[in-house]
Protein backbone atom coordinates (compact mmCIF):
# COMPACT_ATOMS: atom_id res chain seq x y z
CA UNK A 1 0.00 0.00 0.00
CA UNK A 2 1.70 3.54 -1.11
CA UNK A 3 0.81 6.04 1.07
CA UNK A 4 -0.07 9.35 0.30
CA UNK A 5 1.16 12.81 1.49
CA UNK A 6 -1.49 14.73 2.91
CA UNK A 7 -2.65 17.89 0.33
CA UNK A 8 -2.94 21.12 1.90
CA UNK A 9 -6.20 23.22 1.45
CA UNK A 10 -5.71 24.73 4.67
CA UNK A 11 -2.79 27.00 4.39
CA UNK A 12 -2.51 30.37 5.01
CA UNK A 13 -4.03 33.16 2.50
CA UNK A 14 -5.00 36.46 2.68
CA UNK A 15 -8.89 37.61 4.23
CA UNK A 16 -10.20 40.38 4.82
CA UNK A 17 -12.32 41.02 8.20
CA UNK A 18 -16.01 42.64 8.41
CA UNK A 19 -14.07 46.14 8.47
CA UNK A 20 -12.56 45.78 5.26
CA UNK A 21 -8.83 44.98 6.76
CA UNK A 22 -7.14 41.85 4.99
CA UNK A 23 -4.67 39.74 7.24
CA UNK A 24 -3.72 36.43 7.48
CA UNK A 25 -5.94 33.41 7.82
CA UNK A 26 -6.14 29.57 7.31
CA UNK A 27 -8.81 28.89 5.06
CA UNK A 28 -9.55 25.85 2.71
CA UNK A 29 -8.93 25.71 -0.66
CA UNK A 30 -7.89 23.92 -3.80
CA UNK A 31 -4.91 22.09 -2.84
CA UNK A 32 -1.87 21.98 -5.46
CA UNK A 33 -2.63 18.37 -6.20
CA UNK A 34 -6.39 18.99 -7.41
CA UNK A 35 -5.15 21.73 -9.44
CA UNK A 36 -2.63 19.12 -11.03
CA UNK A 37 -4.99 16.78 -11.49
CA UNK A 38 -7.74 19.32 -13.09
CA UNK A 39 -4.77 20.10 -15.78
CA UNK A 40 -4.37 16.67 -15.96
CA UNK A 41 -7.93 15.91 -17.30
CA UNK A 42 -8.18 19.32 -19.54
CA UNK A 43 -5.25 17.69 -21.38
CA UNK A 44 -7.16 14.82 -21.62
CA UNK A 45 -9.80 16.22 -23.23
CA UNK A 46 -7.44 16.83 -26.52
CA UNK A 47 -9.13 19.94 -27.53
CA UNK A 48 -6.87 20.63 -29.91
CA UNK A 49 -8.06 17.51 -31.97
CA UNK A 50 -11.43 19.00 -31.86
CA UNK A 51 -11.21 21.39 -34.77
CA UNK A 52 -14.39 20.01 -36.21
CA UNK A 53 -16.25 20.97 -32.93
CA UNK A 54 -17.75 24.43 -32.62
CA UNK A 55 -17.51 26.48 -29.36
CA UNK A 56 -20.93 25.96 -28.46
CA UNK A 57 -20.21 21.99 -28.73
CA UNK A 58 -17.51 22.36 -26.23
CA UNK A 59 -19.06 24.76 -23.68
CA UNK A 60 -22.10 22.19 -24.01
CA UNK A 61 -19.49 18.94 -23.97
CA UNK A 62 -17.29 20.56 -20.87
CA UNK A 63 -19.75 22.59 -18.47
CA UNK A 64 -21.12 19.77 -16.41
CA UNK A 65 -17.35 19.35 -15.47
CA UNK A 66 -16.38 22.49 -15.19
CA UNK A 67 -19.00 23.41 -12.98
CA UNK A 68 -18.75 20.50 -11.16
CA UNK A 69 -15.14 21.89 -10.19
CA UNK A 70 -16.57 25.09 -9.26
CA UNK A 71 -18.90 24.01 -7.13
CA UNK A 72 -16.48 21.69 -5.20
CA UNK A 73 -13.44 22.92 -4.89
CA UNK A 74 -14.74 27.05 -5.07
CA UNK A 75 -16.75 26.54 -2.37
CA UNK A 76 -15.10 28.47 0.43
CA UNK A 77 -11.70 30.32 -1.28
CA UNK A 78 -12.78 30.43 -5.35
CA UNK A 79 -10.13 32.41 -6.52
CA UNK A 80 -7.50 29.50 -5.51
CA UNK A 81 -9.50 27.80 -8.66
CA UNK A 82 -8.90 30.78 -11.21
CA UNK A 83 -5.26 29.83 -12.42
CA UNK A 84 -6.15 26.35 -13.03
CA UNK A 85 -9.18 28.51 -14.82
CA UNK A 86 -7.39 30.51 -16.77
CA UNK A 87 -5.69 27.67 -17.68
CA UNK A 88 -8.27 26.12 -19.30
CA UNK A 89 -8.91 29.00 -21.20
CA UNK A 90 -5.44 29.00 -22.98
CA UNK A 91 -6.15 25.44 -24.33
CA UNK A 92 -9.27 27.26 -25.54
CA UNK A 93 -7.16 29.92 -27.47
CA UNK A 94 -5.09 26.77 -28.60
CA UNK A 95 -8.26 25.02 -30.04
CA UNK A 96 -9.56 28.00 -31.67
CA UNK A 97 -5.57 28.00 -33.53
CA UNK A 98 -6.15 24.89 -34.83
CA UNK A 99 -9.92 25.37 -35.79
CA UNK A 100 -9.27 28.70 -37.77
CA UNK A 101 -6.81 29.81 -40.12
CA UNK A 102 -6.46 33.60 -39.37
CA UNK A 103 -5.66 32.00 -35.75
CA UNK A 104 -3.09 29.74 -36.29
CA UNK A 105 0.06 31.29 -35.05
CA UNK A 106 -0.58 33.86 -33.32
CA UNK A 107 -1.76 32.85 -29.53
CA UNK A 108 -2.09 36.19 -28.43
CA UNK A 109 -4.59 37.03 -31.22
CA UNK A 110 -6.76 33.73 -30.16
CA UNK A 111 -6.49 34.62 -26.59
CA UNK A 112 -8.00 38.35 -27.03
CA UNK A 113 -10.32 36.24 -29.53
CA UNK A 114 -11.88 33.83 -26.57
CA UNK A 115 -11.64 36.74 -24.11
CA UNK A 116 -13.59 38.81 -26.88
CA UNK A 117 -16.11 35.70 -27.38
CA UNK A 118 -16.27 35.33 -23.00
CA UNK A 119 -17.40 39.55 -23.34
CA UNK A 120 -19.96 38.65 -26.06
CA UNK A 121 -21.74 35.58 -24.15
CA UNK A 122 -20.22 35.21 -20.44
CA UNK A 123 -22.37 32.44 -20.08
CA UNK A 124 -21.14 30.40 -22.64
CA UNK A 125 -18.56 28.48 -20.22
CA UNK A 126 -19.31 28.10 -16.92
CA UNK A 127 -15.60 29.29 -15.84
CA UNK A 128 -16.14 32.77 -17.89
CA UNK A 129 -18.05 34.86 -15.24
CA UNK A 130 -15.55 33.91 -12.48
CA UNK A 131 -12.79 34.94 -14.86
CA UNK A 132 -14.28 37.83 -17.57
CA UNK A 133 -15.68 40.07 -15.46
CA UNK A 134 -17.57 42.64 -18.05
CA UNK A 135 -18.18 46.76 -17.46
CA UNK A 136 -21.99 47.52 -17.81
CA UNK A 137 -23.24 51.07 -18.40
CA UNK A 138 -20.05 52.08 -20.37
CA UNK A 139 -20.85 52.85 -23.77
CA UNK A 140 -17.52 52.54 -26.67
CA UNK A 141 -17.49 55.46 -29.07
CA UNK A 142 -17.16 54.29 -32.10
Amino acid sequence: MKLRRPTQPFRARRSKNRWGKYFVNFSPGVSNRATKAIREEIRRWQLRCRADKWIDDLARMFNPIIRGWINYYGRYYKSALYPTLRHLDRRLAHWAMAKYKRLRRHRRRAEHWIREVASRDPALFAHWPLLHRTTTGTVRAG
